[in-house]
């Protein structure tokens, strides 16, 4: 008789079954142990030793439990039968395994114990429903098994990739403090399998783009939250490789990057960096970012020097900026633009036009207002430094 949808297919086969085959349980166990290797190579070891033991236990409780479900309504796993193959499937992860392997094992297995009922059960004399159900009943306790294995293999891999993530962590961390004394750095190192380089730089990403980094960045760096951002610590080994690398993963992030350093003075990387986004050097938040390259403090040096005393630049600036003083704010601005132009490279107007997108011959005039309006002061090379100082750091 056809079953419920409801009830569990083994409901509907003969409590005999199980009276019957329980005497033959040790030879199907052995024709499985044996069998196995053959049909999944991956598995084609000494069915000795931990693993051999845990093969056989599983197998044994497989096959114990699916004889208690004739004629029974009871779940296809107990909670220790559930424990046992979900460490079936954490030992995969463990064994560096795919999770296929195991459950080929498991159809093996099923294909093992119907040819074993076949041949201890007079299947002749069963009725056509019972067949089926027989059929159906092996499937779904199979697919059980499966299912509590492949629950295994994912919480090994979650915790082994949350402690993963953990460790690198930390040890990003080891690495900006400097800890070099006692070799904790490299145990760290070893441990989650990243080679320690000899040079390092060090990002900043704020917390709102960070979506996706560790997976831009890769295996290669490491990559921990630090307050309200994100820090990046990143080879720098090959230096033109490395920064296209980092530009493409940072690009539109809003990231700044600090010089290169040995990792043991990575610190000051990340202080130079931080600094960098303190003092208004990176993009701001209501500029466009998508296709924004990170800012290298390397390229921006002599502005951060510049910009970490802005009372005494500010001072500096009324100082020398005077002569503008009185002009209306557009002409000021353009003046305030070619003077620093003028200054950049060194009163040459070609490349003075290409950088103001002027004619050269509005540089000209455009110059000789500016010897109009400092006279001397522009042939003293003291006065033209600090000029381009304040001009660099902002000030029109």
């Amino acid at each position: 008789m056809a079953h419920a949808t409801s009830d569990p297919p083994w409901l509907s086969l003969p409590a005999e079954i199980s009276r019957i085959l329980r005497p033959v349980v040790p030879d199907i166990v052995e024709a499985i142990i044996e069998g196995i290797p053959q049909d999944v190579p991956v598995y084609a070891m000494p069915m000795e030793g931990r693993f051999g033991q845990g093969v056989r236990q599983g197998v044994q409780v497989a096959l114990h439990r699916f004889l208690d479900l004739p004629g029974t309504r009871l779940p296809a796993l107990s909670e220790d039968g559930k424990w046992v193959y979900e460490n079936l499937g954490r030992g995969e992860v463990r064994s560096g395994r795919t999770l296929e392997a195991l459950l080929a094992a498991y159809r093996y297995g099923a294909r093992v114990t119907f040819r074993a009922i076949s041949r201890t059960v007079d299947v002749s004399q069963m009725p056509p429903d019972a067949l089926l159900s027989l059929g159906e009943s092996l499937f779904a306790y199979i697919d059980e098994l499966s299912a509590a294995s492949a629950q295994g293999y994912a919480q090994e891999q979650s915790e082994r990739a949350g402690e993963q993530q953990r460790l690198r962590a930390e040890l990003l961390e080891s690495i900006l403090r400097g800890d070099s004394s006692d070799g904790g750095v490299a145990r760290l190192a070893a441990a989650v399998g990243w080679t320690l380089p000899e040079r390092v730089v060090v990002g900043l990403v704020p917390s709102p783009h960070v979506e996706g980094l560790r997976a831009a960045i890769g295996r290669d760096g490491l990559v921990a939250e630090r307050g309200a951002d994100v820090v990046v610590v990143y080879p720098f080994g090959n230096r033109r490789v490395r920064r296209r690398d980092l530009d493409r993963a940072l690009r539109g992030r809003r990231a700044v990057v600090g010089p290169a350093r040995a990792w043991q003075a990575a610190g000051e990387s990340l202080h130079l960096a931080a600094s960098a986004g303190a003092h208004g050097l990176g993009p701001s938040a209501d500029e466009p970012h998508a296709g924004t390259d990170p800012l290298w403090v390397e390229d921006r040096l002599a502005e951060l020097v510049v910009r970490s005393e802005p009372l005494a630049i500010d001072d500096l600036a009324l100082v020398r900026l005077a002569p503008l003083d009185g002009l209306r704010p557009a002409v000021r601005g353009r003046l305030a633009e070619t003077l620093l132009a003028w200054l950049r490279h060194q009163g040459q107007r070609a490349p003075m036009a290409d950088e103001l997108f002027v004619h050269p011959q509005t540089v000209g005039y455009r110059v000789a207002q500016l010897k109009q309006l400092f006279g001397e002061a522009l042939e003293d090379p003291e006065v033209r430094f600090e000029l381009e100082l304040v001009l660099r750091a902002g000030h029109r």
